[in-house]
């Protein structure tokens, strides 16, 4: 390959780390093409880019990035899958839903999420169950509703308790 398409390849690389917040590095060696068509289809379906790379040019692009994946340059042996994300849990937990019960593949060789290094294989369950944005802000505006709602039933509850004593002392 010239140095001129490398060039190439390596800016392409590099515009997709800058789109995505979340960096996961797989290794999918093993998986024939129908499952891996199927990876692909699942990724499509979730929102998470999927892309093939030799792992010289990955390098060259993360140097080249701003942000600080050198946690992750000691993964890039082998085949590398990358799979990228804005939301932090999606790609693992497309993992997990694409494993068979018996099937280890695509495994997880580390991830760069949330500006935090993740590695090994170990960490796919602590990376699906870490929370997206999204549902952290849900979990914010519910806890911020909850004494309001508290106030606002008791206020209720004893409006009604007023109100039957008011009635109970207009009976008489």
């Amino acid at each position: 390959m010239k140095k001129e398409d490398k060039a190439i390849i390596i800016a392409g690389i590099g515009d997709q780390l800058a789109k995505y917040s979340c960096v996961y590095l797989c290794s999918t060696a093993g998986l024939n093409a129908e499952k891996t068509s199927a990876l692909r289809r699942l990724c499509f379906g979730a929102d998470v880019k999927m892309l093939c790379v030799k792992n010289t040019l990955l390098k060259k692009a993360m140097e080249a990035s701003e942000t600080d994946y050198s946690g992750l340059y000691d993964l890039l042996h082998g085949e590398t899958t990358l799979l990228l994300s804005n939301v932090g849990n999606a790609p693992a937990k497309l993992i997990k839903k694409f494993r068979d019960k018996k099937d280890t593949l695509p495994a997880l060789k580390g991830a760069y999420v949330e500006e935090s290094v993740y590695i090994g294989e170990d960490q796919l369950e602590v990376l699906a169950n870490i929370k997206s944005k999204n549902e952290l802000i849900a979990d914010v505006v519910a806890l911020l509703q909850s004494p309001a709602k508290n106030v606002i039933s008791a206020l209720q509850s004893g409006a009604q308790t007023i109100h039957g004593v008011l009635e109970t002392l207009s009976n008489r």
